[in-house]
Protein backbone atom coordinates (compact mmCIF):
# COMPACT_ATOMS: atom_id res chain seq x y z
CA UNK A 1 0.00 0.00 0.00
CA UNK A 2 3.05 2.35 0.83
CA UNK A 3 4.81 1.74 -2.70
CA UNK A 4 1.13 2.47 -4.22
CA UNK A 5 1.20 5.96 -2.62
CA UNK A 6 4.89 6.73 -3.27
CA UNK A 7 3.92 5.20 -6.84
CA UNK A 8 0.67 8.00 -7.04
CA UNK A 9 2.82 10.79 -5.28
CA UNK A 10 6.28 10.44 -7.54
CA UNK A 11 4.21 11.17 -10.57
CA UNK A 12 3.16 14.68 -9.15
CA UNK A 13 6.84 15.29 -7.97
CA UNK A 14 9.55 13.76 -9.85
CA UNK A 15 12.34 14.27 -7.56
CA UNK A 16 11.00 12.04 -4.47
CA UNK A 17 12.01 8.13 -4.64
CA UNK A 18 9.27 5.35 -5.56
CA UNK A 19 9.77 3.24 -3.12
CA UNK A 20 9.98 2.93 0.02
CA UNK A 21 13.66 1.22 0.44
CA UNK A 22 14.94 4.15 -2.20
CA UNK A 23 13.33 6.62 0.62
CA UNK A 24 15.94 4.62 2.78
CA UNK A 25 18.86 5.02 0.54
CA UNK A 26 18.32 8.31 -0.21
CA UNK A 27 17.81 9.69 3.31
CA UNK A 28 21.25 7.53 4.37
CA UNK A 29 23.46 9.30 1.53
CA UNK A 30 22.55 12.71 2.22
CA UNK A 31 22.30 12.53 6.20
CA UNK A 32 26.16 11.36 5.95
CA UNK A 33 27.08 14.00 3.15
CA UNK A 34 25.19 16.59 5.73
CA UNK A 35 27.95 15.48 8.31
CA UNK A 36 30.16 16.23 6.28
CA UNK A 37 29.08 19.43 5.73
CA UNK A 38 28.53 20.25 8.90
CA UNK A 39 31.88 19.29 10.14
CA UNK A 40 33.47 21.54 7.51
CA UNK A 41 31.58 24.40 7.86
CA UNK A 42 32.43 23.97 11.85
CA UNK A 43 35.74 23.73 10.86
CA UNK A 44 35.69 27.14 9.39
CA UNK A 45 33.70 28.81 12.09
CA UNK A 46 36.03 27.35 14.74
CA UNK A 47 39.25 28.34 13.28
CA UNK A 48 37.26 32.02 13.14
CA UNK A 49 37.07 32.02 16.81
CA UNK A 50 40.78 30.15 17.85
CA UNK A 51 43.04 32.53 15.75
CA UNK A 52 43.21 35.89 15.48
CA UNK A 53 44.92 35.46 11.85
CA UNK A 54 41.93 34.46 10.14
CA UNK A 55 39.32 37.01 11.59
CA UNK A 56 40.01 39.88 9.02
CA UNK A 57 37.90 41.08 6.91
CA UNK A 58 37.54 38.55 3.83
CA UNK A 59 37.28 36.26 6.80
CA UNK A 60 34.30 37.63 8.14
CA UNK A 61 32.56 37.30 5.36
CA UNK A 62 33.99 33.85 4.92
CA UNK A 63 32.44 32.97 8.37
CA UNK A 64 29.19 33.91 7.32
CA UNK A 65 28.87 31.88 4.72
CA UNK A 66 30.51 28.58 6.87
CA UNK A 67 27.11 29.59 9.12
CA UNK A 68 24.87 29.37 6.54
CA UNK A 69 26.01 26.16 4.97
CA UNK A 70 26.70 24.76 8.84
CA UNK A 71 22.69 25.56 9.49
CA UNK A 72 21.91 24.56 6.04
CA UNK A 73 23.59 21.25 6.59
CA UNK A 74 21.97 20.65 9.70
CA UNK A 75 18.34 21.37 8.09
CA UNK A 76 19.07 18.35 5.52
CA UNK A 77 20.01 16.30 8.35
CA UNK A 78 16.74 17.02 10.55
CA UNK A 79 14.95 15.73 7.20
CA UNK A 80 16.37 12.81 6.64
CA UNK A 81 15.99 12.05 10.80
CA UNK A 82 12.24 12.56 10.11
CA UNK A 83 12.33 9.87 7.29
CA UNK A 84 14.02 7.54 8.54
CA UNK A 85 12.34 7.34 12.06
CA UNK A 86 9.35 6.57 9.75
CA UNK A 87 7.94 9.86 9.73
CA UNK A 88 7.61 10.32 5.95
CA UNK A 89 7.72 13.88 5.04
CA UNK A 90 5.00 13.12 2.75
CA UNK A 91 2.91 12.09 5.01
CA UNK A 92 0.21 14.98 5.79
CA UNK A 93 0.65 15.23 9.60
CA UNK A 94 4.21 16.28 8.62
CA UNK A 95 3.33 18.72 6.76
CA UNK A 96 4.06 22.48 9.28
CA UNK A 97 7.29 20.28 9.43
CA UNK A 98 7.52 19.99 5.76
CA UNK A 99 7.20 23.66 5.12
CA UNK A 100 9.55 24.73 7.78
CA UNK A 101 12.17 22.57 6.01
CA UNK A 102 11.17 23.56 2.77
CA UNK A 103 11.70 27.31 3.92
CA UNK A 104 14.79 26.60 5.77
CA UNK A 105 15.86 24.62 2.79
CA UNK A 106 15.09 27.91 0.12
CA UNK A 107 16.82 30.14 2.94
CA UNK A 108 20.01 29.26 3.34
CA UNK A 109 19.96 27.63 -0.52
CA UNK A 110 19.85 31.42 -1.77
CA UNK A 111 21.74 32.59 0.98
CA UNK A 112 24.99 30.82 -0.02
CA UNK A 113 24.75 32.02 -3.41
CA UNK A 114 24.82 35.53 -1.56
CA UNK A 115 26.94 34.83 0.39
CA UNK A 116 29.71 33.74 -2.62
CA UNK A 117 28.99 36.50 -4.40
CA UNK A 118 29.11 39.46 -2.05
CA UNK A 119 33.08 37.81 -1.12
CA UNK A 120 33.66 37.60 -4.72
CA UNK A 121 32.59 41.44 -5.17
CA UNK A 122 34.85 42.52 -2.07
CA UNK A 123 37.40 40.76 -2.82
CA UNK A 124 37.52 42.55 -6.50
CA UNK A 125 36.80 46.07 -4.96
CA UNK A 126 39.80 45.72 -3.03
CA UNK A 127 42.44 44.21 -4.39
CA UNK A 128 41.48 45.96 -7.89
CA UNK A 129 42.11 49.40 -5.81
CA UNK A 130 38.68 50.90 -5.80
CA UNK A 131 39.72 52.73 -2.57
CA UNK A 132 36.54 54.48 -2.28
CA UNK A 133 33.87 51.96 -2.37
CA UNK A 134 36.88 48.79 -0.50
CA UNK A 135 36.69 51.51 2.24
CA UNK A 136 32.65 51.78 2.53
CA UNK A 137 32.16 48.27 2.21
CA UNK A 138 34.83 47.65 5.01
CA UNK A 139 33.58 50.13 7.17
CA UNK A 140 29.96 48.80 6.64
CA UNK A 141 30.16 45.21 7.12
CA UNK A 142 26.94 44.97 9.16
CA UNK A 143 25.07 45.77 5.62
CA UNK A 144 27.24 42.99 3.89
CA UNK A 145 26.08 40.59 6.45
CA UNK A 146 22.36 41.74 6.05
CA UNK A 147 22.14 41.78 2.59
CA UNK A 148 22.29 37.50 2.54
CA UNK A 149 20.16 37.21 5.41
CA UNK A 150 17.50 39.98 4.04
CA UNK A 151 17.26 38.87 0.06
CA UNK A 152 17.10 34.87 1.34
CA UNK A 153 14.08 35.48 4.02
CA UNK A 154 12.91 37.76 0.94
CA UNK A 155 12.70 34.72 -1.37
CA UNK A 156 11.83 32.18 1.10
CA UNK A 157 9.06 33.77 2.42
CA UNK A 158 7.78 34.31 -1.36
CA UNK A 159 7.96 30.71 -1.78
CA UNK A 160 6.17 30.02 1.14
CA UNK A 161 3.30 32.09 0.24
CA UNK A 162 3.06 31.64 -3.41
CA UNK A 163 4.44 28.12 -4.09
CA UNK A 164 4.74 26.67 -1.02
CA UNK A 165 7.00 23.46 -0.31
CA UNK A 166 6.64 19.85 -0.50
CA UNK A 167 8.43 16.66 -0.03
CA UNK A 168 11.07 15.66 -2.82
CA UNK A 169 12.88 13.12 -1.58
CA UNK A 170 15.04 13.59 1.53
CA UNK A 171 13.94 17.44 2.42
CA UNK A 172 11.08 19.60 1.69
CA UNK A 173 12.01 22.19 -1.06
CA UNK A 174 9.78 23.35 -4.37
CA UNK A 175 7.50 20.20 -6.25
CA UNK A 176 7.98 21.63 -9.82
CA UNK A 177 11.45 21.27 -11.73
CA UNK A 178 10.35 24.07 -13.18
CA UNK A 179 9.94 26.51 -10.54
CA UNK A 180 13.09 25.73 -8.28
CA UNK A 181 15.00 26.05 -12.45
CA UNK A 182 13.72 29.09 -12.70
CA UNK A 183 13.95 30.36 -9.21
CA UNK A 184 16.96 28.53 -8.22
CA UNK A 185 19.60 27.90 -11.02
CA UNK A 186 19.12 30.36 -13.70
CA UNK A 187 19.94 32.88 -11.17
CA UNK A 188 22.20 30.55 -9.16
CA UNK A 189 24.62 30.40 -12.69
CA UNK A 190 23.90 33.88 -13.15
CA UNK A 191 26.04 34.63 -10.33
CA UNK A 192 29.04 31.49 -10.77
CA UNK A 193 29.64 33.47 -14.54
CA UNK A 194 29.65 37.20 -12.56
CA UNK A 195 32.27 35.46 -10.26
CA UNK A 196 34.06 33.84 -12.75
CA UNK A 197 34.62 36.99 -14.39
CA UNK A 198 35.43 39.25 -11.52
CA UNK A 199 38.21 36.88 -10.32
CA UNK A 200 39.40 36.32 -14.21
CA UNK A 201 39.82 40.04 -14.31
CA UNK A 202 41.19 40.32 -11.03
CA UNK A 203 43.87 37.80 -12.33
CA UNK A 204 44.73 39.73 -14.86
CA UNK A 205 45.47 42.86 -12.70
CA UNK A 206 47.61 41.23 -10.12
CA UNK A 207 49.53 40.06 -12.94
CA UNK A 208 50.11 42.86 -14.53
CA UNK A 209 50.95 44.38 -10.96
CA UNK A 210 53.49 41.33 -10.27
CA UNK A 211 55.37 41.63 -13.47
CA UNK A 212 55.63 46.09 -12.87
CA UNK A 213 57.00 44.81 -9.38
CA UNK A 214 59.55 42.08 -10.45
CA UNK A 215 60.72 44.40 -13.19
CA UNK A 216 61.13 47.90 -10.29
CA UNK A 217 62.71 45.31 -8.07
CA UNK A 218 65.28 44.14 -10.36
CA UNK A 219 66.03 47.87 -11.63
CA UNK A 220 66.13 49.33 -7.85
CA UNK A 221 69.16 47.37 -6.05
CA UNK A 222 71.31 45.31 -9.09
CA UNK A 223 73.89 45.36 -6.48
CA UNK A 224 72.75 44.29 -3.33
CA UNK A 225 72.49 40.65 -3.38
CA UNK A 226 70.83 39.50 0.10
CA UNK A 227 67.84 42.30 0.52
CA UNK A 228 67.50 41.59 -3.58
CA UNK A 229 67.33 37.71 -3.01
CA UNK A 230 64.64 38.11 -0.20
CA UNK A 231 62.35 40.66 -1.81
CA UNK A 232 62.43 38.88 -5.26
CA UNK A 233 61.78 35.30 -3.54
CA UNK A 234 58.54 37.15 -1.79
CA UNK A 235 57.44 38.70 -4.64
CA UNK A 236 57.62 35.28 -6.74
CA UNK A 237 55.31 33.62 -3.82
CA UNK A 238 52.69 36.61 -3.55
CA UNK A 239 52.36 36.40 -7.52
CA UNK A 240 53.11 33.61 -9.31
CA UNK A 241 50.41 33.39 -11.76
CA UNK A 242 49.89 29.56 -11.53
CA UNK A 243 49.12 29.52 -8.26
CA UNK A 244 47.53 32.53 -8.39
CA UNK A 245 45.22 31.35 -10.67
CA UNK A 246 44.32 28.43 -9.40
CA UNK A 247 43.52 29.88 -6.34
CA UNK A 248 41.41 32.39 -7.72
CA UNK A 249 39.53 30.18 -9.96
CA UNK A 250 39.04 27.30 -7.99
CA UNK A 251 36.49 29.24 -6.30
CA UNK A 252 34.13 29.52 -9.63
CA UNK A 253 35.22 26.02 -11.21
CA UNK A 254 34.50 24.35 -7.94
CA UNK A 255 30.60 25.81 -7.91
CA UNK A 256 30.22 25.05 -11.52
CA UNK A 257 31.25 21.11 -10.53
CA UNK A 258 28.96 21.09 -8.09
CA UNK A 259 25.84 22.61 -9.93
CA UNK A 260 26.22 20.80 -13.03
CA UNK A 261 24.40 18.02 -12.20
CA UNK A 262 21.49 19.16 -10.48
CA UNK A 263 20.75 21.65 -13.31
CA UNK A 264 21.00 18.99 -15.53
CA UNK A 265 18.27 16.75 -14.01
CA UNK A 266 16.05 19.78 -13.90
CA UNK A 267 16.33 20.23 -17.04
CA UNK A 268 15.60 16.81 -18.03
CA UNK A 269 12.89 16.39 -15.81
CA UNK A 270 11.01 20.23 -16.29
CA UNK A 271 11.44 19.62 -20.55
CA UNK A 272 10.75 15.75 -20.42
CA UNK A 273 7.91 14.89 -17.54
CA UNK A 274 10.05 12.05 -16.93
CA UNK A 275 11.71 10.81 -13.21
CA UNK A 276 15.69 10.81 -13.98
CA UNK A 277 17.17 7.30 -12.59
CA UNK A 278 17.54 6.86 -8.90
CA UNK A 279 21.25 6.70 -8.74
CA UNK A 280 21.53 10.07 -10.86
CA UNK A 281 19.02 11.43 -8.67
CA UNK A 282 20.68 10.40 -5.68
CA UNK A 283 23.88 12.23 -7.14
CA UNK A 284 22.07 15.20 -7.98
CA UNK A 285 20.69 15.81 -4.51
CA UNK A 286 23.90 15.05 -2.98
CA UNK A 287 25.85 17.48 -4.85
CA UNK A 288 23.37 20.09 -2.93
CA UNK A 289 23.85 18.92 0.10
CA UNK A 290 27.94 18.59 -0.41
CA UNK A 291 28.20 22.28 -0.64
CA UNK A 292 29.18 23.12 3.22
CA UNK A 293 31.82 20.75 2.72
CA UNK A 294 33.29 22.05 -0.18
CA UNK A 295 33.06 25.61 0.75
CA UNK A 296 35.36 24.29 3.89
CA UNK A 297 38.13 22.82 1.48
CA UNK A 298 37.97 26.02 -1.73
CA UNK A 299 37.67 28.62 1.71
CA UNK A 300 39.40 26.61 4.39
CA UNK A 301 42.40 25.00 2.96
CA UNK A 302 42.83 27.76 0.14
CA UNK A 303 43.24 30.31 3.30
CA UNK A 304 44.79 30.40 6.44
CA UNK A 305 42.74 28.56 8.12
CA UNK A 306 44.83 25.42 7.62
CA UNK A 307 48.08 26.85 8.17
CA UNK A 308 46.76 28.35 11.61
CA UNK A 309 45.70 24.66 12.51
CA UNK A 310 48.83 23.18 11.51
CA UNK A 311 50.94 25.54 13.45
CA UNK A 312 48.83 25.00 16.39
CA UNK A 313 49.67 21.29 16.37
CA UNK A 314 53.31 21.44 15.31
CA UNK A 315 55.11 23.80 16.93
CA UNK A 316 57.97 25.52 15.11
CA UNK A 317 61.46 25.64 17.20
CA UNK A 318 61.57 29.68 18.61
CA UNK A 319 65.23 30.00 16.74
CA UNK A 320 63.76 28.64 13.28
CA UNK A 321 63.10 31.96 11.40
CA UNK A 322 62.08 30.37 8.23
CA UNK A 323 58.10 29.64 9.28
CA UNK A 324 57.25 32.82 9.88
CA UNK A 325 58.88 34.17 7.08
CA UNK A 326 56.77 31.72 4.86
CA UNK A 327 53.30 32.37 6.86
CA UNK A 328 53.54 36.33 6.33
CA UNK A 329 54.51 35.77 2.27
CA UNK A 330 52.22 32.76 1.79
CA UNK A 331 49.64 33.02 -1.20
CA UNK A 332 46.16 33.87 -0.76
CA UNK A 333 43.41 36.09 -0.90
CA UNK A 334 42.97 36.83 2.13
CA UNK A 335 46.69 37.70 2.52
CA UNK A 336 46.16 39.46 -0.80
CA UNK A 337 43.78 41.82 0.84
CA UNK A 338 45.72 42.97 3.85
CA UNK A 339 48.69 43.19 2.07
CA UNK A 340 48.98 43.24 -1.42
CA UNK A 341 46.93 46.09 -1.62
CA UNK A 342 49.14 48.20 0.24
CA UNK A 343 52.66 46.96 -2.09
CA UNK A 344 50.52 47.77 -4.91
CA UNK A 345 49.21 50.99 -3.87
CA UNK A 346 52.87 52.58 -3.60
CA UNK A 347 54.45 52.55 -6.74
CA UNK A 348 51.29 54.40 -7.94
CA UNK A 349 51.36 57.20 -5.27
Amino acid sequence: MADIELDILDKAVLSAPAHAHEIRVLNTVIAVVSVLSIIGAGWIVMSFCLFKQVRTFRHQLILGLAISDFLMAVNFLSSCAVNLSGHILSDPRQKTFCSFNGFMTQFFVVQTDYWVLVIAVSTFLILANYKLQSTWIQEHRIVLWCLPWGFSALWATLGLVIGGYGDIGAWCWFTSDRVRLLVNFIPRWFIILIILGLYVHLYRLIYKAHNRFMSFNDEASPHSLSPETESVSSTRRIGRPSKMAYQMMSYPLVYMIIWTIPTTIRIYQSSTGKAAPFGIATVDKACIVVQGFADAIIYGLNETSLGAWRDRFQKMPPTAPAPPQQRHFAVNVQHDIVVERSSRMSPTG
